[in-house]
């Protein structure tokens, strides 16, 4: 799930029943400088450090290989352009696997969320190559092949399914124009396991995959658009599972991800509000005693473009 927790409506909840934000504020953080310009934010910075471990375990590593592959005749280094980057998270795990000298440029429309990614980015590549970064604020919607030029990889996290089809099309078609590989990691597949079973799971999950597809997003439909979307540009593509597996050592993140859960499935249907509450209660106290494991299923997908014509990449 990409968004931040989202959370239940009025009436005001219980003490401890919801917690403001994402999370408290990790006030050990480098913070930007005063004059950084602020606009409603999409995900809140807290949120995005709170889930990156549980990320970073996800993410598929039989992408790695074949990604490796493809990058292997860029003797001078490759460019990598990360989309929706918010703090970095992306950059942080896949930079230090992969060997060369790399030069990352970070999108993200959120000027704040680039000052985090700018400052946590790495160094140093897996075989000690550099690795350097420029910041670059905007939308996907401008996507364009000439945006690209030069690249040999775009990379995103959590991002295709808060994208609409169309959205999807200009990501691909973008990619394809400038014959460079994507690495697009934990979208959400619409599935969600909760042990123990409990008989409000199906109607909430039901509820929140709905959530996740209004005003056109694509939500769980995200990585098969994106497929028919690539290798309709003459793409080879590969899809990996990339779950999460959320266990009492992530009870934190849990928490956090239950009540965006819950709050976004009440959110398109009110009439849920009331079992919710005593459902999202009881979910919160087994995951506090230890008792709760969830599994929340994402997808990763990478697929590799025609290279360009006399190109290396």
């Amino acid at each position: 799930m990409r968004r931040p927790p989202a959370h239940l409506p009025t009436p005001p909840p219980a003490a401890g029943e919801v917690i403001p934000g994402a999370g408290p504020v990790d006030r050990s953080a480098p913070r930007p400088p005063e004059d950084t310009p602020r606009q409603p934010a999409r995900y809140a910075p807290e949120w995005l450090r709170l889930r990156e471990a549980a990320d970073a375990a996800a993410r598929a590593p039989e992408t790695l290989g074949p990604l490796r592959d493809r990058l292997a005749g860029c003797a001078d280094g490759f460019t990598v352009h990360d989309l929706g980057c918010g703090t970095g998270s992306m950059g942080r795990w896949l930079a230090p696997r992969l060997d060369g000298p790399q030069h990352w440029t970070l999108h993200d429309r959120d000027p704040y969320l680039l000052h985090f990614a700018a400052a946590g980015a790495p160094r140093t590549a897996a075989d000690g190559s550099p690795v350097t970064v420029e910041t670059r604020r905007g939308e996907l919607a401008r996507l364009t092949p000439a945006a690209l030029r030069g690249a040999a990889l775009v990379t995103a996290s959590a991002l295709l399914d808060v994208l609409t089809a169309e959205e999807v099309g200009t990501l691909a078609a973008a990619c394809a124009g400038a014959g460079c590989a994507a690495l697009l990691t934990l979208s959400v597949a619409g599935r969600v396991e909760l042990s123990p079973a409990h008989p409000l799971d199906a109607p909430v999950a039901e509820a929140f995959d709905a959530h996740q597809r209004r005003g056109g997003l694509l939500g769980p439909d995200a990585v098969w658009t994106a497929v028919d979307a690539f290798t309709g540009h003459g793409a080879t593509v590969r899809v990996c599972p990339s779950p999460w597996r959320l266990g009492p050592g992530e009870a934190r993140l849990t928490a956090e991800w239950l009540r965006g859960w819950v709050g976004a499935a009440v959110e398109q249907r009110p009439g849920l509000r009331a079992r919710a509450r005593t459902y999202l209660a009881q979910r919160l106290a087994a995951c506090a005693a230890g008792e709760l494991r969830v599994v929340v299923h994402h997808s990763d997908l990478l697929a590799l473009c025609r290279r360009p014509a006399g190109g290396d990449r």
